[in-house]
């Protein structure tokens, strides 16, 4: 079985609900995961969407949630999950509101994807002080060993 990560509150390439955007709540979506490498020593969660600020022309990936060092027993995050309630050993990393923690969709214009990536790494990473995006990336590398993604899309309902 390969790695795969699935919300019910919304499917592949199907429409993120309101309540998990500026638009609504801001609550992150519940996300569940299966198919972990037996040999997994923890797994990365990166959000972003790469079509800011205009889908027709995109000019940067905005990020909007990092986790990382989230245990490899874990199976899922709940619904508008605390940093106070993360699986024991997870870490948090900056999304590009300079903050951690969850931000939801709030696209300036058209319709944007956001990309669920799940990463399963054969190391625990060293605490990097939250790391923005790119860092983590770079630490990651030569590490990862299976990968996963899921893709939402949003547009703004009001303007």
């Amino acid at each position: 079985m390969s790695l795969s990560i699935i919300s019910p509150s919304f499917a592949h390439e199907g429409e993120i609900p309101e309540r998990h955007t500026c638009e609504g709540r801001d609550l992150s979506p519940e996300l569940s995961w299966a198919g972990v490498p037996g040999t997994a020593k923890s797994l990365v969660l990166i959000v972003d969407d790469p079509d800011a600020p205009d889908p027709d022309a995109p000019q940067r990936t905005w990020v909007h949630w990092v986790l990382y060092n989230i245990p490899p027993d874990t199976v899922g995050l709940a619904e508008g999950v605390a940093t106070k309630d993360l699986p024991q050993g997870t870490l948090e990393g900056l999304n590009d509101w300079e903050r951690t923690g969850y931000g939801g969709p709030c696209p300036p214009i058209g319709r944007h994807r956001y990309f669920h990536k799940l990463y399963a790494l054969d190391t625990v990473l060293p605490d990097l002080a939250h790391p923005a995006k790119a860092v983590l990336e770079q630490a990651l590398e030569g590490h990862v060993i299976a990968r996963a993604e899921l893709v939402g899309l949003y547009r703004k309902l009001r303007g």
